[in-house]
């Protein structure tokens, strides 16, 4: 058995007992870090994330300069819209942008399913070289955005803060909002079951945006196909299916499925627990803000988070989102020491 099935964190992620609470953090590998400005100065975003060599080192260093307990791999969620036929750029300052936007039936007839995955090859490149170079005891994380956190950014054009043109579809063209989830649904399940072949040991599903959905909707419009993706790659391996925004959908996010429930601040992780079933690990779910916090701050809150957690095995230790551009590095490094001395216990 290789050593990082014996790993905390995959011991965690099957509800085993481990020695200290296991942690990993969003956006590890980010621009807070001076190891990543410094490879990040040479290069453009959309470069690093195209140059295996350069993504393989980020991910590599991130994990060793912290101390975490699995690496996740360097990417970004949209690049895989690219070979769907969505027009993608990184605007400075501004994030990501699509310019040819899912709005008529005739842009959906040319929005295609990934048919084959050689257009993402950097992407496969990337973890075959974190994990020849990863400590054989620390598990590689792979990830992809779920159906309609990437149906929202191709339907908005970028980012949304109400969402009207992914909704209005939603609500008036039920054939195209299906067309439109169902090509996502077979394409993101393709690309993470590739990343399990290629060296990773968990995948991670993040649906950043459903949060903003009523349960009814989200049950409606969402959950079938989000279950349809974490149905076909558990086959393949564990999947954490991480869900923001919105406590009140946590019984559908369990329903959806996954091996690991990933849940943000905004809910109590004891009653996030108790709704979601002990049968199940949970990810989470410090305030990411509170790392702007002195270090006595954060060693508090931090233990209040494992209070809730009471010890029970599955509980994996993380942010509620990802690391900030400008948190300070040792705050990062002095949490991921709390949570091991203070997870022993």
């Amino acid at each position: 058995m290789p050593a990082y099935e014996q790993s905390r964190m995959m011991k965690a992620i099957r509800r085993e007992p481990v020695d200290t609470t296991p942690i990993w953090i969003m956006r590890q590998a980010g621009r807070y870090l001076p190891e990543y400005m410094a490879v990040r100065s040479k290069v453009t975003f959309i470069e690093l994330c195209h140059t295996p060599e350069l993504a393989a080192e980020v991910t590599l260093t991130a994990q060793q300069v912290l101390g975490v307990d699995a690496a996740i791999l360097f990417a970004d969620l949209l690049p895989m819209l690219v070979p769907m036929g969505i027009d993608l750029t990184y605007e400075k300052g501004e994030g990501p942008k699509i310019h040819n936007p899912l709005r008529t039936a005739a842009d959906v007839d040319r929005f295609k399913e990934v048919e084959s995955l050689d257009d993402l090859g950097f992407v496969y490149d990337a973890i075959r070289l974190i994990r020849r170079d990863l400590p054989e005891d620390i598990p590689l994380l792979g990830f992809a955005g779920a159906p309609f956190t990437l149906a929202s950014y191709a339907i908005e054009g970028g980012g949304s803060k109400s969402y009207i043109a992914t909704k209005t579809m939603m609500y008036n063209d039920p054939a195209m909002w299906d067309a439109v989830m169902s090509r996502l649904s077979n394409s993101i399940s393709r690309y993470l079951i590739r990343q399990f072949e290629e060296g990773c040991q968990a995948v991670q599903l993040f649906d950043s945006w459903a949060g903003c959905l009523s349960p009814d909707d989200y049950e409606k419009y969402v959950f079938p196909y989000t279950q349809r993706v974490i149905e076909t790659v558990s086959a393949h391996g564990p999947v954490i299916n991480f869900l923001t925004g919105n406590p009140a959908l946590l019984p559908l996010q369990r329903e959806a499925g996954g091996a690991v429930m990933g849940v943000d601040w905004r809910v109590d992780l004891r009653k996030a627990w108790a709704v979601l079933g002990h049968d199940v690990a949970i990810q989470g779910n410090l305030d990411p803000v509170t790392l702007f916090a002195d270090i006595p701050t954060i060693r508090e809150r931090a233990a209040a988070v494992l209070e809730k957690a009471n010890g029970q095995p599955g509980h994996i230790f993380n942010l509620g989102h990802g690391v900030m551009p400008d948190m300070k590095p040792e705050n990062v490094k002095a949490l991921v020491e709390i949570v091991h001395e203070l997870g022993a216990r």
